[in-house]
């Protein structure tokens, strides 16, 4: 799942940005309400999340501007302002929840879990390949019935393939897919990622070639029997 982040305390975006990453959120954040919009015709966002008070263009601008040209995606106000007048007026603005800080981080994410699944079912729906099974909700993954321990990224790479089946998804992008802007690695980082995969599916009895190597191409799950 990628998320917007527009918030220009630098502090809390910090904040925000380190505790959804370690959801296994991949997020972009930008300080004002401009860059907001540039980057949501840049980047497939799942949610963003809009601070109110924005240089440039505000949240509620921001968020009108982002319903007006035909986005659905949910929308979750984070602001200052407790009032009843300016919680109306987000609202009205298209935005999907509201929230008041300081928030607490435990309430704020699950808000944001509440609109993704309210967004869009398949986010929540267990995955099956054969004999391997995915969990998004429980991060659990197994193999013929035996558990795997995957790094987050090792996760959000098998999460990403079996999402696409047999399509052949290319490191760029899954790079682009699963790692924020801000800071993207090499390709060699996937081609990392996917060897400790595989041999993390091997030590279960999964076939080596489960992830297949379509040369000078990319990645894509081998064809079910």
């Amino acid at each position: 799942m990628r998320l917007l982040l527009v918030e220009d305390d630098i502090q809390l975006a910090e904040s925000l940005t380190e505790m959804l990453e370690a959801q296994r959120y991949v997020v972009d954040t930008v300080k004002d309400g401009e860059a907001g919009w540039s980057q949501m015709q840049l980047m497939d966002y799942d949610l963003t999340l809009l601070d109110v008070t924005l240089p440039h263009l505000d949240g509620v601008q921001l968020c009108q501007r982002i319903r007006n040209h035909g986005y659905g995606l949910p929308v979750l106000m984070l602001t200052a302002r407790d009032t009843s007048q300016d919680k109306v007026r987000g609202l009205d603005s298209g935005a999907d929840a509201y929230m008041v800080k300081p928030f607490n981080l435990s309430e704020l994410l699950a808000q944001i879990r509440a609109l993704l699944r309210r967004g869009s079912s398949q986010a929540t729906t267990a995955l099956v390949w054969g004999k391997l099974s995915l969990d998004p909700n429980t991060y659990e993954v197994s193999y013929d019935r035996q558990m795997l321990r995957l790094t987050p990224k090792e996760f959000s790479i098998l999460e990403l393939l079996m999402r696409n089946g047999r399509r052949v998804l290319s490191r760029s992008f899954i790079l682009e897919s699963l790692w924020s802007m801000k800071s993207p690695p090499d390709e060699e980082t996937v081609k990392a990622h996917i060897k400790s995969l595989r041999n993390k599916l091997k030590a279960v009895g999964a076939p080596k070639s489960l992830i297949e190597t379509v040369h000078g191409i990319g990645y894509q799950l081998q064809a079910q029997y």
